[in-house]
């Protein structure tokens, strides 16, 4: 049977290749049309499902690759964000520096007569019972003891200890702390002392002396420690007691010592010592 599958392959070749002739040569004649319709019916639901299946498969493809690439523009959106954030930051810090030196160098420009050094806080310690900051200028920078400290909101304290590039402040705040100062407007005359809890009081205010809520209170520049006219603070409230000889004023300081960043040392000024002047006790 196999030989004669092999000698009639030639025969079964032609036969084939007829019947494909007829029935392109009947198709072409639009003889078979109605078999043709029949067939194409089962054949285009397989192409339209083979065909929604291949782009569904192409669609998944390219959504993944969207995907993806959607993932790694978010990544690089954050990370710019995250870079232009810390930009922000810096800029922010910048333009806050250079507004507190603006107000310092208008300061140092109003108060022509006095020589002054500029200094970074470099640490706050107003948690025990001493109210002090330290900044980072000291003997080499021309720092003595006793030499005032201020800021273009008025007085912060005084130079309590050097060191040759640093140097201690004690502030107006501090209960050991006392400033001779006189009320702006009626020109009273007290002192500024400290208090534990960190605020200000002006105490030995003449009973007759007008005092009121809003007056400015200055350094008066009595005793030497400091040079007269320096803003302390504004009069918050008064205290006065008939059986006193004195009576006191809460006041209120410009500056706030908890966010102290810049500081003026008054190098032009030297501390008098009265105490020469002083009778020895027999």
């Amino acid at each position: 049977m196999v030989r004669n599958w092999r000698s009639n392959r030639p025969l079964f070749l032609f036969v084939s290749l007829f019947f494909c002739f007829g029935l392109m040569a009947l198709s072409q004649f639009g003889l078979l049309s109605p078999v043709e319709n029949i067939v194409s019916i089962p054949l285009n639901v397989v192409s339209r499902f083979m065909t929604d299946m291949a782009l569904s498969a192409v669609g998944g493809v390219t959504d993944l690759a969207e995907l993806q690439d959607l993932r790694q523009r978010n990544a690089d959106l954050e990370e710019a964000l995250a870079q232009f954030q810390v930009e922000l930051v810096e800029l922010r810090e910048i333009a806050s520096d250079y507004e507190r030196l603006a107000e310092l160098l208008d300061y140092t420009t109003a108060a022509q007569n006095q020589e002054m050094v500029a200094a970074d806080v470099i640490n706050v310690d107003q948690t025990g019972l001493r109210r002090t900051i330290t900044i980072n200028r000291g003997t080499r920078d021309g720092i003595t003891v006793g030499m005032p400290v201020v800021t273009a909101q008025g007085l912060i304290g005084r130079i309590l200890d050097v060191s040759a590039t640093a140097s201690r402040v004690l502030l107006i705040t501090d209960r050991d702390s006392a400033v001779s100062a006189r009320l702006q407007s009626s020109r009273a005359q007290g002192s500024v002392v400290g208090q534990l809890s960190g605020n200000l009081r002006m105490t030995m205010i003449p009973l007759g002396a007008p005092v009121q809520t809003g007056d400015l209170v200055i350094t008066s520049g009595l005793g030497g420690n400091f040079p007269a006219d320096i803003v302390i603070g504004v009069v918050t409230s008064i205290r006065q007691f008939d059986f006193e000889l004195f009576q006191e004023a809460e006041v209120t300081s410009l500056n706030n010592f908890d966010t102290l960043e810049f500081v003026l040392v008054i190098t032009g000024f030297e501390p008098v010592d009265l105490s020469v002047f002083e009778e020895p006790a027999e």
